[in-house]
C-alpha cells in the first residue's frame, strides 16, 4: 500500500482563513484602513484616485447601473479595452449583485454575437473603439439578433451621465441591496474557447476570485506600500484577479500603464510611478528586455511580480531578476475556471524550482494527479492530468450543465486537461496538455474553434489546426487546408478571409494545403505527428530545445 507522502496529492493547509465576505464588504474594509492611500492611477487617462475617491466612484456607477435598471443577477457586459472605468464597473456590478460579462477587446463580430447571446446581456458598456475595431459599428451589425439587450452604454460618450443618472437613486437602497448579498453569488463570466468550437463562459462568485486575489497578495506580501504594474488585460483573470483584487484586498495601488500592452509605456511608467511589482507574460517581459531603450529606465523600485500564461525560458527569468530588479518574482499556474491559480512559486524559492515548475499548491486549495485512463492518483514524478479542488472552483459554465459535468467531477474536482508532475517537495511541472490547446503569448486558443470557422470557407473541405513553437511567442498557430476538388485559394486569401471576423491572434500564422491528414487505423487525426512534420518543413526548433536554450 502506497504511503500518502509518495502519490501525487497535496493539500494547501493554511492558518489564514478564506474571506467570508463580497467584494464590496472587502473594498469597503480596504478604504476605512487606508482612505488617504492611492488606489488607482491610469496613466493613458491621467486618471489618480485614492480608496476613498474610488470607493465614491464606484458607488456613483453602482446607482447609475440601478437607475437603467439593473437588477441583482443581470448580466452587465464590459466591452473595453483597460481603462479606469473597468475598474470601476467592475466594483460597481460586484456591490449591486449584477454578473459582470468581460468580454475580450479582440472579438470580432461573430465573438461578440455569440458572448451577448450566450450570456444574456441586458446592458453593455463598450469603447466607442479599440486600434482597428469600430465597438460601435460592429454592435449594431448583431444587434438585431440580441433581444436581450435592451440598452448600451458607449464609455467614452455616456460615462457622465450614467454616475448622474445614479443621484436618482438613494444611498439607503444601495445600501440595502449590498446587505442582501451573499458571498457565494455568482459575480463574473469570462469566456473560455471551448474545444467544441464555442466559447464556454466560467461563472465565478465573490469568493472564488476575492480569495484567490487576496492570496495572491499574501503571496506577494502585498501591503498599502506596493505600487503594482498590471500591463496585462482586465477582461482575462489575469488583469481583473490577479491584479486589482490582489491589490484592492492589501490597500496595494493598481497601476496601468495603457489601454494594451507596449512594452515601452511598462517601463516608463514602472520608473515614473515608482512601481513595487510588475506583471506580464513571458512574451511581456522579453518584449522589455530586448526594447532598445531597456536601458535608460530605473527599475529599482521594483522587487516582485507575476508571470504566467506560457512556460518561461530559464534565461529570461535570470534576467528579469537580476537586469530589472526583481528578486522575488514568482510564476503562477491556474485556469479560468479555477478562478485562476492553483499554483504559485514563493517569492524565496531557488531560482531553478521557480523556472522548472509552476511552484507549489495554494492555500485552502487541493490538487492531484491522476492517471487520465482510470482517474487513480499518480506517484509523484509521475505525469498525469492535475485535477484541483476547493473554493477556487467556478461555480459552473453558464447555461452549459454538459459542459459543467465534463470538466467537474462527482467529488468536485476541476479536471484541467493538462498533463503535469508533482516531485517529492510538492512543486508541479506542467508537461503537456490532453487538449490541443495552443498558448500564443499567453492567449490561450482551441483549435477546434479557429477549424469550425475555416470550415465555413466555401473553398475549404477539410482544416486541422495546430500549435508550433515560437521563440517569440511560445507557439504559433498553424493550419492544414484541405481544398475542395478545383478550387484555388492562396493563404492570403484565407488570412482575409479571417480578419475582421475572428481575432487577429487566432489567425493562423502559417498554412500547408494538403490532400490529406496522418491517422490512425481507426481514423483519428494524429496532431502529434503534424506537428513533427511542421517542425521539420519550417525549420524550427522543438518547444523543448526553446526552453532550455
Amino acid at each position: 500500500m502506497q504511503h500518502l507522502e509518495s502519490l501525487s496529492y497535496v493539500h494547501g493547509a493554511s492558518q489564514v482563513p478564506l474571506l467570508g465576505e463580497t467584494i464590496g464588504q472587502n473594498l469597503r474594509r480596504t478604504v476605512e484602513r487606508v482612505p488617504t492611500v492611492e488606489a488607482l492611477v491610469v496613466r493613458h487617462q491621467a486618471y489618480r484616485a485614492t480608496y476613498a475617491e474610488l470607493w465614491e466612484q464606484t458607488t456613483q456607477a453602482a446607482r447609475g447601473l440601478l437607475a437603467h435598471g439593473v437588477k441583482k443577477g443581470d448580466r452587465v457586459g464590459i466591452w473595453s479595452p483597460n481603462r479606469a472605468e473597468w475598474v470601476v464597473i467592475q466594483y460597481a456590478t460586484a456591490r449591486i449583485g449584477a454578473i459582470l460579462v468581460n468580454i475580450n477587446p479582440a472579438y470580432k463580430t461573430a465573438e461578440l454575437s455569440y458572448a451577448l447571446q450566450q450570456s444574456g446581456i441586458s446592458l453593455l458598456l463598450l469603447a466607442r473603439a479599440f486600434r482597428t475595431s469600430d465597438y460601435v459599428g460592429m454592435l449594431a451589425e448583431v444587434r438585431p439578433g440580441c433581444p436581450e439587450l435592451r440598452e448600451s452604454i458607449v464609455i467614452d460618450d455616456d460615462w457622465q451621465a450614467l454616475l448622474d443618472d445614479g443621484q436618482r437613486i438613494a444611498l439607503d437602497e444601495l445600501s440595502a441591496l449590498e446587505d442582501s448579498l451573499q458571498f457565494d453569488d455568482p459575480i463574473n463570466i469570462q469566456y473560455t474557447s471551448g474545444t467544441t468550437g464555442f466559447p464556454k463562459g466560467a461563472t465565478l462568485s465573490h469568493h472564488n476570485i476575492l480569495n484567490n486575489g487576496y492570496f495572491i497578495g499574501e503571496a506577494l506580501r502585498y501591503s498599502e506600500r506596493d505600487r503594482v504594474c498590471i500591463p496585462v488585460p482586465f477582461y482575462h483573470c489575469f488583469g481583473m484577479v490577479l491584479g486589482n483584487l490582489a491589490c484592492t484586498t492589501h490597500g496595494a495601488c493598481m497601476v496601468v500603464p495603457g489601454e494594451s500592452y507596449e512594452a515601452l509605456a511598462a517601463m516608463e511608467t514602472v520608473q515614473a510611478e515608482r512601481c513595487t511589482a510588475l506583471y506580464g507574460v513571458p512574451t511581456m517581459f522579453i518584449g522589455e528586455l530586448d526594447h532598445p531603450r531597456f536601458a535608460e529606465f530605473d527599475y529599482a523600485s521594483l522587487r516582485t511580480g507575476i508571470m504566467a500564461g506560457s512556460p518561461c525560458p530559464v534565461e529570461v527569468m535570470r534576467k528579469v531578476q537580476s537586469s530589472m530588479h526583481m528578486p522575488e518574482m514568482t510564476i503562477a499556474y491556474g485556469m479560468t475556471e479555477t478562478s485562476p491559480v492553483s499554483t504559485q512559486s514563493s517569492t524565496d524559492d531557488p531560482l531553478e524550482k521557480r523556472v522548472s515548475t509552476v511552484g507549489r499548491i495554494h492555500p485552502h486549495v487541493e490538487i492531484k494527479i491522476v492517471d487520465p485512463s482510470n482517474g487513480q492518483v499518480v506517484p509523484r514524478g509521475q505525469a498525469g492530468e492535475l485535477c484541483t479542488r476547493g473554493y477556487s472552483v467556478m461555480l459552473g459554465y453558464w447555461n452549459n450543465a454538459e459542459a459543467t459535468a465534463e470538466a467537474i467531477d462527482a467529488g468536485r474536482w476541476m479536471h484541467t486537461g493538462d498533463l503535469a508532475t508533482m516531485d517529492d517537495e510538492g512543486y508541479v511541472n506542467i508537461v503537456g496538455r490532453i487538449k490541443d490547446m495552443i498558448i500564443r503569448g499567453g492567449e490561450n486558443i482551441y483549435p477546434r474553434e479557429i477549424e469550425e470557422f475555416l470550415y465555413s470557407h466555401p473553398d475549404v473541405s477539410d482544416v486541422q489546426v495546430i500549435g508550433v513553437p515560437s521563440e517569440r511567442y511560445g507557439e504559433e498557430v498553424m493550419a492544414w487546408v484541405k481544398l475542395r476538388e478545383g478550387a484555388a485559394v492562396s493563404d492570403e486569401a484565407l488570412v482575409a478571409f479571417c480578419r475582421g471576423k475572428i481575432a487577429t491572434y487566432k489567425i493562423p500564422r502559417y498554412w500547408k494545403f494538403v490532400d490529406g491528414f496522418p491517422m490512425t487505423v481507426t481514423g483519428k487525426i494524429q496532431k502529434y505527428r503534424m506537428r513533427e512534420t511542421a517542425v521539420s518543413e519550417l525549420g524550427l526548433e522543438s518547444a523543448a530545445a526553446i526552453a532550455t536554450a
